[in-house]
């Protein structure tokens, strides 16, 4: 009789999560330039969708917080809809891209953060309708 040797499904170890990154760490706000530029900004964020899903990172509420220095960064907290996504490596670069697509905007750094992690709550309501996640 041959044993049958048992070949797993699925990975034993999950994917790793990515490490969160620190670029906005140092930088300091600038109230004055931040009202200035964050609506532009926020709407570049709009053009950027999650190539899974229909819905603009904005809507999707994945950026956790914008602001802008005295010298005109671009610094953003964003994060995920899961550790193991597979725009992990993508989304970050267009996020830093249109930021730095808006006039007034000298360069651009994202964070990717894990804390608080994404729920669908994050979601604004035209996402929820879009997607049927009500």
């Amino acid at each position: 009789m041959v044993k049958m040797q048992r070949l797993p499904m699925a990975p034993d170890d999950p994917s790793p999560t990515p490490d969160p990154t620190h670029e906005t760490d140092a930088l300091v706000a600038d109230p004055a330039k931040t009202d200035e530029l964050r609506p532009g900004i926020e709407a570049a964020l709009k053009r950027v969708y999650d190539p899974e899903i229909p819905v603009d990172i904005l809507e999707l509420g994945l950026i956790y917080d914008v602001f802008v220095t005295a010298a005109g960064v671009a610094a953003i907290k964003m994060t995920l809809t899961a550790p193991a996504c597979p725009a992990a490596q993508v989304l970050p670069g267009q996020v830093a891209d249109a930021a730095k697509s808006v006039p007034g905007v000298t360069d651009a750094k994202v964070d990717v953060v894990w804390e608080p992690g994404w729920t669908k709550d994050r979601m604004s309501d035209a996402a929820k309708l879009q997607l049927g996640m009500w």
